[in-house]
């Protein structure tokens, strides 16, 4: 096992859960970035290698803007290529010595460079290769795989969007999810590792990973013989359960999902008509009166400000909801007062914020250990790491075979 000499050299630093695995990244885009990341932020000493013109993520525009930003915090970049000689003995010599390998490149590319599991595997035994793929081994293993091809053909699509509407989720949802998947294995396997001392070649997929998303509804199914409706056609579950319009043109989702809440809701609204009403006693007799009591719910809601609405929803016990937009969520007082929002500052020197891990351990949130990395930021001090000397390292740089950034 290998250790992150600058962390567990530190006293100003804590001991993560990870601290000590060493991570070598081959990945670019959002799935395995994201297992990078989550990696990284468990204490992990993750080496990005990117290409010397940098990871392709770090030129996105429009709604891959932020993928760069969001997944390769506290990494360290090593700029090399592959493509030389001196630039893959480089990453060979990286891969030897690493605890884990994630890669999220084209099947084949890495075992085409001797980068492969069989190859890295033979010199380290304890090492963990984790490939992360758009569908795990079968028919479609040869197939090219983005987050909306495998919505598409994962049932994902058609469930959210209406009929004859297939609509993909708003965000990379499979991506983000394969990633965890991807940690979930290696967790695995670094635990199976510390009992037999053998590694392993963990694999997850985004078509397995969009199925899994979609077994509730395949159960259904099974269940009860009846296929499932996309979810904005669907029958509902409970009378209540929509989004009103306020009196300052403001939306609030309200869910009114057992007898309790109704009766809670007519006490806190002086509806005592409603709640003696014997035709509204269930949730069953209220779905099936939902052409009455929506009306009057729309006016009764709609008469107040989102703001007054949602501080009786708060204090009654209503589940509730703004429907915010994710750049709203920068100001949310939740997040901000939670930790829940670290400060990472972007490529072009602006400070700002980004969502930590959606976790606590021993009542901590996860941190920023380091900023996103420059390109090669941190070429030549893993260089030497490694063993490199000067003259060596000097000589990667001569051939193009290595990006080092120069220091201020």
């Amino acid at each position: 096992m290998t250790s992150t000499q600058e962390d567990d050299a530190s006293g100003d630093e804590d001991v993560l859960a990870l601290s000590g695995i060493r991570v070598i990244e081959f990945c670019h885009m959002v799935m395995g970035p994201t297992a990078g990341m989550i990696l990284a932020d468990l204490g992990a000493d993750v080496i990005k290698i990117e290409p010397i013109n940098g990871d392709t993520t770090r030129r996105l525009v429009h709604q891959g803007a932020g993928f760069f930003a969001t997944y390769n915090r506290n990494k360290r970049s090593l700029a090399l290529d592959l493509k030389t000689p001196g630039g893959l003995a480089a990453a060979k010599r990286l891969a030897e010595g690493a605890d884990v390998i994630v890669e999220n490149l084209r099947p084949g590319a890495l075992d085409d460079l001797g980068l492969g599991y069989t190859d890295m595997s033979a010199d380290n035994p304890g090492l963990i290769y984790c490939a992360l793929k758009g569908f795990l081994d079968g028919p479609y293993a040869h197939r090219k795989a983005l987050d909306e091809v495998v919505q598409m053909m994962g049932g994902l699509a058609y469930m959210t969007g209406p009929t004859g509407r297939p609509l993909r989720a708003g965000a990379s949802v499979t991506d983000i999810m394969g990633g965890m998947f991807g940690v979930i294995g290696i967790m695995a396997a670094l635990r199976d590792r510390e009992r037999t001392g053998r590694g392993q070649p963990v694999s997850a997929a985004l078509y397995e990973t969009t199925v899994h998303m979609v077994a509730q509804h395949m159960m259904q199914y099974a269940v009860t013989g009846e296929p499932s409706g996309p979810m904005p056609d669907r029958p509902r579950a409970w009378a209540v359960y929509d989004t009103f319009q306020t009196s300052d043109g403001k939306s609030v989702f309200i869910g009114i999902v057992s007898d309790t809440q109704w009766r809670i809701f007519c006490e806190a609204f002086a509806r005592q008509d409603l709640m003696d009403d014997p035709d509204l006693a269930s949730n069953a007799q209220r779905f099936t009166a939902r052409d009455r009591i929506m009306p009057l719910l729309r006016e009764l809601f709609g008469a107040l400000p989102k703001a007054e609405l949602m501080e009786i929803c708060d204090r009654i016990g209503l589940p509730f909801a703004p429907i915010a937009r994710p750049h709203d969520l920068f100001e949310d007082p939740h997040l901000q007062e939670s930790r829940g929002l670290l400060d990472v500052t972007l490529p072009d020197g602006r400070p700002t914020k980004v969502p930590a891990l959606p976790l606590m351990m021993d009542g901590n949130r996860t941190k920023i250990r380091r900023d996103l990395p420059r390109i090669g930021e941190h070429s030549n001090e893993i260089l030497i790491e490694a063993g490199y000397s000067p003259e060596e390292i000097q000589a990667l740089l001569s051939d193009g075979a290595v990006v080092i950034e120069e220091q201020d």
